[in-house]
């Protein structure tokens, strides 16, 4: 009789943590991003469910990287976050939402991808457009993000100062090529999907500023054929940084799960899914792989020139910065 109290017991608590709901996490992304978590969350569910039996939800929240960290300092529950620029997340870390050192808890800065600027022009390049000295000629519109908006905006803004710098140019002609080129902007876009939008469903601009990953995503959701990707001389190294939100994982019980989320993001599969989203993995193996893709370019980093993200922030896009000298709101 104790015998099948027991297995009746034991069976009654295996159907209860079958019918347990999954658990859920939120990661809250920056807007070009939205393709490549949809394809790695699919990754990511068989991979944890075989590794430990678990069933788990994971939603998505995309915007412009900057109003995304700002929506989560201000209490939106995310379990995690995964930006395109690390400014994003120390705004985070500085609020106690996030670690403070949130850099050290995974490899390559906490960066498992990274990314760059080049050019999308329509099919064709009717305007002939090469490298950034195309920009800022007359008559020619440009499409950019907000750099107070989004990391996709701050990344093209570094990207042309520091064109500038690379060739052998100072900081007041970097400013000069760069006021000019914003004076050639009709409008400015909150986010990277946004500015995508503006430019091939509003039809306005000869070329659009905007991450490496975006062209797959344009090709996918506008059909192939649209634009043409310009890869210009040189450009920016755009990490792609992740956190866990301390904060909510405390409250929910998901450091674990948020973990894991982050951790499989290095895994071999979800490094060439990003290949696959022209993400630039971390990996040299998938990224040798990949090789057509990623395409020869001059790079340098934001160290090179603006000493770090933080310090770029204070001179260029805080209120009354270099941008907002340059800059007028149309």
């Amino acid at each position: 009789m104790k015998k099948t109290v027991r297995l009746t017991l034991a069976a009654l608590a295996l159907s209860a943590s079958a019918l347990a709901p999954a658990q859920t996490l939120l990661n809250v992304s920056y807007d070009v991003a939205r393709e490549f978590y949809k394809d790695y969350n699919t990754a990511f569910i068989a991979h944890y469910k075989k590794v430990t039996g678990k069933d788990v939800k994971i939603d998505q929240a995309h915007g412009g990287s900057s109003a995304q960290a700002r929506a989560v300092n201000d209490g939106l529950e995310a379990d995690v976050v995964t930006m395109n620029t690390t400014t994003d997340v120390d705004f985070l870390a500085s609020t106690g939402v996030v670690a403070k050192d949130w850099a050290k808890r995974f490899p390559g800065n906490a960066s498992p991808t990274t990314s760059t600027m080049l050019f999308l022009t329509r099919n064709g390049n009717p305007k002939n457009i090469r490298d950034w000295d195309d920009l800022v000629k007359p008559g020619i519109q440009v499409i950019v993000v907000n750099p107070k908006t989004g990391g996709n905006g701050r990344m093209a803004y570094l990207a042309a100062w520091g064109y500038v710098r690379k060739k052998g140019g100072t900081d007041a002609q970097a400013a000069e090529f760069v006021g000019k080129l914003y004076k050639n902007v009709p409008v400015l876009a909150k986010g990277g999907r946004d500015a995508t939008t503006i430019f091939l469903q509003r039809n306005i601009g000869d070329v659009l500023v905007t991450f490496e990953s975006e062209v797959v995503s344009v090709d996918r959701e506008f059909g192939a054929g649209k634009v043409d990707a310009v890869h210009p001389s040189i450009s920016i190294v755009a990490e792609n940084p992740v956190a866990v939100v301390e904060r909510t994982v405390a409250k929910k019980g998901t450091a674990e799960l948020a973990k894991a989320y982050l951790d499989y993001l290095y895994s071999d599969e979800a490094q060439e899914i990003a290949a696959k989203h022209a993400l630039r993995p971390r990996s040299p193996a998938i990224l040798k792989k990949y090789a057509s893709t990623f395409k020869p370019i001059q790079f340098f980093t934001v160290n090179d020139y603006f000493g770090s993200l933080a310090e770029a922030q204070k001179v260029h896009f805080n209120d009354g910065g270099q941008f907002d000298k340059l800059y007028t709101v149309k």
